[in-house]
């Protein structure tokens, strides 16, 4: 009887399953084929889409991140934000102590740079003046030449030659009578007491009149002799310095010709530029000295505080922009990879929330990742739709 009673209740579930009571067949519940490490919807999943069929898990996170570092070492003088401030770029979050010596530094520089330009002005105001005075000593180093080689040129004949020596013989004659008239009237009163005036006076005039006739005879002397080597040498040395000094007087002519002395230009040239690049470094420092924040975001973690000395290159600050979210797969497998492209759209069930929205990948990892000993690639998604309540951090299923 037992087994009669059980018979006839299973044949009423079966006529109830083949809708015989008009009740609606239920949903199949959907079904998950596991691939390695990655689950994939069947089409009677919720997040089939009739896509590539592809599927993935993955986490909502910030479109930017940014761990901030201080680029110089130093004692923390303020430490300006909290985490979960909100903060915009170029704002300044974290300064060091020692801006007093930098913008000493950056005022130095600035003062040379000043000095150095006016320098550069100044040369080329005075170009014209330069070029003037260099053609000056331009004609002054030919005159000097043409007086050496005039000299030099005496030395090759006889000094005779040149008509003076007649004159120097007359001028000597001259001399000789005078000197033997003063020797006579020396001669008439030398026996006169020395106290005498007439005896000192014509002491004196005989004295005067041998001193010039030696002069003539040298005079003469000269014309009627012949050059020495040592002369020559002489004679040939000056020649040679006032060739050389035409020579360097012509180059700094020329050099005038276009401008500026190029040598003198260039030296100031170079004093601007060490003066830019001294004042750069300096304002840099200066700049180096306050860590900013170089986009729109919030504060997601502080890692130091005032009084605290700041080791360079050592993360301090988190910064993330919270205001952009989009989604990254974690576990996408490198068999599902080439059916996914970018701009292709997508499916994201957002788990907390317990909704779907609609997104499109933009951007698929050039490089592969590894977990559990599997291949995967990262993809970014974009949301078309990001719900209210989207936070950074929710875990996502993709549906590609």
């Amino acid at each position: 009887m037992k087994v009669k009673a059980l018979f006839i209740l299973l044949v009423a579930f079966s006529l109830a399953g083949c809708g015989i009571f008009g009740q609606a067949t239920p949903t199949p519940l959907p079904t998950v084929v596991l691939e390695g490490n990655n689950p994939t919807a069947t089409p009677s999943s919720p997040l089939a889409g009739g896509g590539s069929g592809a599927a993935a898990s993955g986490n909502v996170a910030p479109a930017q991140t940014a761990d901030l570092a201080l680029a110089l070492a130093g004692n923390v003088k303020t430490v300006s934000v909290a985490v979960g401030d909100t903060v915009k770029a170029g704002q300044v979050l974290i300064t060091l102590g020692g801006s007093e010596k930098l913008a000493a530094a950056i005022q130095a520089a600035a003062l040379e740079l000043l000095s150095a330009q006016q320098a550069l002005k100044d040369l080329n105001d005075n170009a014209a003046q330069a070029r003037a005075q260099a053609q000056l000593a331009l004609a002054q180093a030919q005159q000097a030449v043409t007086d050496a080689q005039h000299d030099r040129d005496l030395l090759n004949y006889s000094r005779g030659e040149n008509g003076n020596a007649d004159a120097a013989w007359a001028n000597y004659y001259i001399a000789v009578d005078a000197y033997n008239k003063a020797l006579e009237r020396f001669n008439n009163i030398k026996n006169f007491d020395i106290t005498n005036p007439a005896h000192a006076a014509v002491q004196a005039s005989l004295v005067s009149a041998q001193q010039i006739m030696q002069q003539k005879k040298n005079i003469v002397d000269w014309y009627t002799g012949a050059p020495t080597a040592n002369d020559l040498a002489q004679a040939d040395s000056k020649v040679m310095i006032a060739k050389a000094s035409l020579d360097i007087a012509q180059r700094n002519f020329d050099a005038l010709q276009s401008g500026p002395d190029p040598d003198a230009l260039a030296l100031a040239t170079a004093r601007i530029q060490n003066a830019q690049a001294q004042l750069a470094a300096s304002q840099a420092n200066l700049a180096d000295l306050e860590l900013k924040a170089p986009f729109d975001g919030t504060i997601t973690q502080v890692n130091i505080h005032s009084g605290e000395w700041a080791v360079p290159g050592q993360p301090v600050i988190a910064l993330a922009d919270l205001g952009h979210l989009h989604v990254e797969t974690t576990d996408l497998s490198e068999r599902d990879v080439p059916r996914v492209q970018v701009g292709q759209a997508v499916t994201v069930r957002i788990k907390a929330l317990n909704q779907n929205v609609n997104g499109r990948v933009t951007q698929i990892a050039p490089l592969a990742g590894m977990l559990g000993g599997d291949v995967v690639y990262k993809t970014t998604i974009e949301l078309e739709s990001p719900p209210a309540a989207l936070r950074a951090g929710m875990s996502v299923d993709v549906q590609f």
